[in-house]
């Protein structure tokens, strides 16, 4: 009996740290990173030609 209460429990925290695992991945993936708000290409002269 003590071995198959060691087995249902080793498959219990198995199962338990897999959830947490992939929830985990999810949450990092899902996670939007900090995006500056920069512009790629800049103008200097841009109001001069109106």
């Amino acid at each position: 009996m003590s071995r198959l209460l060691a087995a249902l429990t080793t498959v219990a925290v198995a199962a338990a740290l897999a959830v947490g695992a992939a929830l985990g991945a999810v949450a990092l993936l899902e996670a939007t990173p900090d995006q500056p708000n920069t512009p790629l290409i800049t103008y200097e002269n841009a109001g001069a030609e109106r």
